[in-house]
Parts: structure tokens; sequence; C-alpha cells
């Protein structure tokens, strides 16, 4: 039993005679009895009453027409919800995302929000290292990592050029300072997050091929604890711009430079290369590239592979 048999069933019920129904269907009287004939076939039942001219239903063919009824009005509703999702005035969109990366979304999803104010926003927070196969196992749309995941089946896109800042106290020794070696940090106490990443591996290498002293007596669960804690003057930290530039401007934090710790730091999206995209998904794609036109500097849209 097709949808089409149905539409036409309906049809001769509304329009009260075969050859009304085939008009208002733009087909032939011929082809509509034949699409009839074909239904009671499977129905096992007449529908209509031939006898009359004015198309009145046997008892099969009112039960029938109730559920027909039911069947196309169902029909139309998914069609109309389908869209709804095609003009993003319904849907949903899934981030992963960890404590830092969610910073760089925030104006992003001020303007996707804007834009596409009934798509529902889902951010989800994940360990970094995570997030890739929470991509790939379809329980995120996207991804955004600082790091390039090694599995063939993400693309990747670096949106945004971030970089290790050195942040002390307003009150400490180093905060006059413009600039200052990372043989001047042997004595200092670093703040450091208590989850390892590439990028701290990298701190700790360089600071033992310079065959200086690295101190790390506290570790802290997330970044804005560890920028309180410094703070307040509780040694020193390395973190990441994004994550202090409110800091920075209320003079809570001064950020001096170290030329040998000057580490770029790379955010990328992900999302599954070969998967069909949701309308959600691609809407905030296209987000993510205009505005990195609009507000430029380290946004970026590079694709990577």
């Amino acid at each position: 039993m097709e949808l089409a048999q149905l539409e036409a069933f309906m049809a001769v019920i509304r329009e009260g005679s075969f050859s009304a129904a085939a008009k208002a269907l733009y087909r032939t009287q011929p082809a509509i009895s034949q699409t009839i004939k074909k239904l009671e076939d499977e129905v096992g039942r007449p529908l209509f009453d031939r006898a009359s001219r004015r198309g009145l239903l046997t008892d099969a063919g009112r039960v029938l027409a109730v559920h027909a009824e039911r069947l196309l009005n169902f029909r139309q509703q998914a069609l109309s919800a389908l869209d709804d999702v095609r003009q993003l005035r319904s849907g949903r969109l899934t981030l992963a995302a960890n404590e830092l990366t969610c910073l760089y979304l925030l104006p992003l999803l001020h303007e996707y929000r804007r834009l596409y104010p009934s798509v529902h926003v889902t951010v989800q927070r994940a360990l970094a290292s995570r997030i890739p196969g929470q991509v790939l196992d379809y329980g995120a749309d996207l991804g955004i990592v600082t790091f390039r995941p090694d599995l063939e089946l993400l693309t990747s896109i670096v949106v945004y050029r971030d970089e290790l800042a050195f942040v002390v106290p307003p009150g400490h020794i180093y905060a006059k300072r413009a600039k200052v070696s990372i043989e001047e940090l042997a004595g200092e106490s670093f703040v450091a997050h208590h989850v390892a990443s590439p990028y701290r591996n990298r701190v700790i290498e360089t600071f033992q091929d310079k065959r200086v002293q690295l101190q790390m007596p506290v570790e802290l669960p997330t970044i804005d604890a560890i920028k309180k804690f410094v703070a307040l003057g509780n040694g020193v930290a390395l973190l990441p711009a994004i994550a202090v530039e409110g800091e920075l401007a209320r003079r809570e934090l001064v950020r001096v430079r170290v030329p040998d710790l000057a580490f770029e730091r790379k955010l990328r999206l992900v999302y599954r290369r070969e998967a069909t995209m949701s309308h959600a998904a691609q809407a905030f794609l296209a987000v993510i590239e205009a505005q990195t036109a609009v507000r430029k500097g380290r946004f970026a849209f590079t694709a990577e592979r």
C-alpha cells in the first residue's frame, strides 16, 4: 500500500467522483480507477459502492479512510518538520569542546544564535583527547581541539591561532618588565593544570633543553582556578592567551614576553569526513567562515585536510 494510492483514494472521497478526483490530481480518470482497483486488490474488499454515482464508501472504505487521512496528515507533518530543519527553524547542533575552547566558541555561538534562534545548541564538555572519537562516534556534530587528530576519517580546519602567555600577578618583580629570559624563570613557582597536554610537555622539554629547572609545586583542575590563584600572588603561569584576555584588561594579571616560550597554539574544528553534515552544522561552519572575515586577527578558516 503506497501513499500515492491513499492520496487518490482520499481525493475520490473529497471530490465525490473518480473524474473530479482525476482533475484535482492532474491525472486521467482511467489512471485513478486503476489506482483504486489496485488498492482494493491489496485490501481484499471493495472500497466504493459502484452502484452509486456519488462515490459512497463501503464499510471497508470507511475504515480505510480514517487511517488513510491520519497517514497523509502524518506525511505532511513530516515534510513540514523536514522543511523547518532545512530552513533552520528547528534542529539541533551538538559541539564537543573542553574548558578552553569554549572561550573561542562564545562569540561564534552568539552570532549563530542571533541568526538561528530556533536551533537547539548543546556544547558538551569533554577531555580534548576524547573529542575526535566522540565526533567519529556521532556523539557530536563538530569538535574543537588544540591538536591535529591523526585520523583519516576526520576533516580538520584551523579556526584560531592562539599562543601561550606567561602571566604574573601585578605585584610580581617581573610585572614591570616587557621581556624576561627563560633562565630568569629558574626560581619561579609555576601553577599548572593537572591534566597533561602536548603544550605542557613542550614547555617541560624546553626547560630541559635550556638546562633550567622548572618548578611546578601546585597543580589545579581548571584554568579559571589557576588564573585566580596566580592573581592572588601564588606564583606564575603559562596559559593560553585567549584565556587571560579579561584578566589582562582588568590588570588582575600582567603578561610578560618570554621568547623561548612563544609557542603558537592552533585551535582546530574537526568533523566526520564522509558523513552527511546536518543543516545546523553546515550553517555553523558558514558562521565561522563569515566571522573570520569580519574579526580577522587570530581568527582563521584554513582546511588542513
